[in-house]
């Protein structure tokens, strides 16, 4: 699922709940208005494909990538990536609210994956680690006028042991307007979980680049299979 809805099967989050749903704030800038080709340079941390950094005590994974596809194509992949065969630690997505703003036709949709938990087996052998799947959300906010979708998820399992904040955004690219620019930008901290908290950042920082390269080819796979050849400039 903010891109990636596998990269959270391992995101333990604990999220702001409550207020008004609005589109997040994407590296400072604020709401879907400021995700217009042309507003904004991405910025320096985000440059390359995929890149894990550490931020004081917890672990953030970045990725820029550029699909060579319209805008609507890709979007249309994204919403249709899982479950998928290439992935199978996604084991369901359901739309669980859906509804347009009609002044503004943006598109709000949230959705629950159900996700296998990776967590390998010798770290299982901890109680609060010992569970079968985990259940993730995602809420996306689709402006069709404008050409971008800003997307915001987070994990409903081990809240109580982390906290870890995700916000995505693709894009018109700057580049091409036949282009589409995917920016993802999350941060994980474990807090919770006594001695292990060391060792599950690891793990995580590792899960995470790995499930970014896999999101990123499973949606070249996907838009070269729906909509042929990539567009030359």
């Amino acid at each position: 699922m903010t891109d990636c809805l596998v990269l959270w099967t391992i995101k333990f989050l604990k999220f702001e709940e409550g207020g008004e749903k609005k589109p997040p704030c994407l590296f400072g800038y604020p709401g879907v208005d400021a995700l217009r080709p042309g507003t904004y340079r991405v910025p320096a941390a985000v440059c390359s494909r995929r890149r894990g950094r550490r931020a004081g005590m917890g672990v953030t994974v970045d990725v820029h990538e550029v699909f060579k596809y319209p805008f609507e194509q890709v979007v249309a992949s994204f919403l249709r990536k899982y479950p998928n065969p290439m992935d199978k630690n996604v084991i369901s997505v359901k739309i669980v609210e859906e509804k347009k703003d009609v002044s503004t036709g943006i598109i709000y949709r949230k959705r629950i994956a159900v996700c296998q938990n990776v967590v390998p087996e010798i770290l299982r052998k901890v109680n609060i680690l010992k569970i079968p799947n985990v259940q993730l959300e995602e809420e996306s906010w689709f402006n069709p006028q404008e050409r971008n979708m800003a997307i915001r998820s987070h994990c409903l399992t081990w809240t109580q042991y982390a906290s870890m904040k995700e916000e995505s955004v693709f894009r018109e690219s700057i580049e091409n307007p036949n282009w589409t620019e995917f920016i993802q930008t999350g941060r994980i901290s474990i807090t919770g979980a006594g001695f292990l908290n060391c060792v599950l950042e690891t793990f995580a920082s590792t899960f995470l680049r790995q499930g970014a390269q896999k999101g990123i080819r499973i949606m070249e796979m996907l838009l070269k299979e729906q909509c042929g050849a990539p567009l030359a400039e």
